[in-house]
């Protein structure tokens, strides 16, 4: 895991978000994970820059995000699709219908997330998969206790999530917000080529600190990423406050950065 410390969340989606670009540069057809949520919105803006002023282009990249809310339409402002199609696929020249988001109205939640994984599968397995962080450690909707080996699934939400949820989606009414989901496994996002996770403020730093320097450990289901080949983690100064090797991690993903 490279672990990339920068002075600010701007700063660390820029880099983030390079990461991205020169793929895409590199190989028009990238399979992209996605992530909703406040973390990744300042390297989408990013992406859409590099589309407007560099000639970056989306019209071949194919795209799955992590999760869904059971119980809401593509439509409703609160869901996932109506999150990525704001605030990035408007915004790029990517293909509609080359974006992939778990439907939350699925008759039969077991044959959506089945069918899924073998679309992934069939596009030859995610190339870059982003991540945000729970403030207790999850990634996607992998609540602690989940099993490091987990596929997607339809997943109940812990309190401490609708409550984070409710502040960021819902104008803070917890009651609104569904207490399951449709998420992709930890197992499924292990299997991506490259992971990006981005992770920002104080209210993460202990959950930083988990994933890097704690045990591997289903309590804290970002710990799993200790074990990928290609797992790169960007944060603020605020979010990696905790960490004893701070300075080695700078010095290292600065290094390689750098090649």
């Amino acid at each position: 895991m490279e672990v990339v410390v920068c002075k600010t969340k701007e700063e660390a989606s820029k880099l983030a978000a390079s990461i991205i670009t020169k793929a895409v540069k590199a190989n028009p057809k990238t399979v992209l994970g996605l992530a909703t949520g406040s973390t990744p919105v300042l390297m989408y803006d990013e992406m859409a820059r590099a589309v407007r002023e560099e000639g970056v282009s989306y019209r071949e990249v194919r795209s799955w995000n992590l999760d869904e809310y059971v119980g809401l339409a593509p439509t409703h402002e609160q869901s996932y699709r109506y999150f990525m199609n704001e605030n990035l696929f408007k915004k790029i020249d990517i293909d509609l219908a080359n974006t992939h988001v778990l439907n939350g109205l699925a008759e039969d939640p077991a044959a959506e997330c089945a069918a899924y994984e073998k679309q992934i599968k069939d596009a030859g397995g995610i190339d870059i998969q982003v991540l945000g962080i729970g403030s207790d450690g999850h990634i996607a909707f992998n609540e602690p206790g989940t099993s490091l080996s987990s596929r997607t699934s339809v997943v109940y939400l812990t309190p401490s999530t609708v409550k984070d949820n409710a502040r960021l989606f819902f104008g803070g009414n917890e009651a609104e917000v569904p207490t399951r989901a449709l998420s992709m496994g930890v197992g499924t996002i292990c299997e991506a080529k490259k992971i990006v996770l981005l992770a920002f403020g104080a209210n993460k730093a202990d959950a930083v600190k988990g994933m890097v320097e704690g045990g591997i450990s289903q309590f804290c289901t970002a710990s799993a990423l200790q074990m990928h080949g290609d797992a790169w983690v960007f944060c603020d100064e605020a979010a990696a406050a905790k960490l004893a090797l701070k300075d080695y991690y700078a010095w290292r993903s600065a290094t390689k950065l750098a090649l």
